[in-house]
């Protein structure tokens, strides 16, 4: 009788060289909402800027806080940002992010491995004024099955981030107004 040799197994551990070449993985920034919130945004994941800042939408060339100055009339980028964060939730407006964690390199939505949601129907369901939900981007999008199952209508707006750069600001602008609009933020 012959005997038959079992392959070879692959070796599940990383070698200290595999596991130096991981990306790392990252942790997001808490949700920004009041009770009041009336529309949520959602963006993809902090850049690495905005993850080094702990602050949302940190990188000086993305134009979500010029936007939201322009709709409101208001510099936010001249106050500090416990301030700018203040002046959103008393305007009805919610912030977070579609990934809680993920693995990437860079700051690119098209690096991101290994994503892990947030909760999102947890906090949508800790904003009773809620009536739409946002997505920034497209890679934000890529979870839009997941937020139209949670009640309210959903609207996918251009990416505010530097690598959106086929979007003038005037164009962008434009999309944001109608979305704020059409739940009473302007």
């Amino acid at each position: 009788m012959a005997r038959r040799t079992q392959p070879a197994t692959r070796r599940m551990t990383a070698t200290p060289i595999e596991a130096a070449e991981a990306p790392p993985v990252l942790q997001g920034l808490p949700a920004l909402a009041s009770p009041g919130a009336r529309l949520l945004v959602l963006g993809s994941f902090p850049s690495v800027a905005s993850l080094t800042a702990q602050q949302y939408y940190g990188h000086p060339r993305n134009p979500f806080w010029p936007l939201l100055s322009a709709l409101w009339g208001q510099d936010l980028r001249a106050m500090d940002y416990p301030s700018r964060l203040d002046w959103v939730r008393e305007r009805g407006l919610a912030i977070w992010d579609v990934y809680a964690s993920c693995e990437r390199e860079g700051s690119l939505d098209s690096a991101i491995r290994a994503p892990q949601l947030n909760p999102l129907a947890e906090l949508v369901a800790q904003l009773p004024q809620l009536q739409a939900i946002a997505h920034n981007g497209g890679e934000s999008a890529r979870v839009m099955g997941i937020t139209r199952s949670l009640g309210r209508p959903v609207l996918r707006l251009p990416s505010t981030s530097p690598a959106n750069a086929s979007w003038s600001f005037e164009r962008k602008l434009a999309a944001w107004r109608a979305a704020f609009e059409q739940v009473g933020l302007i």
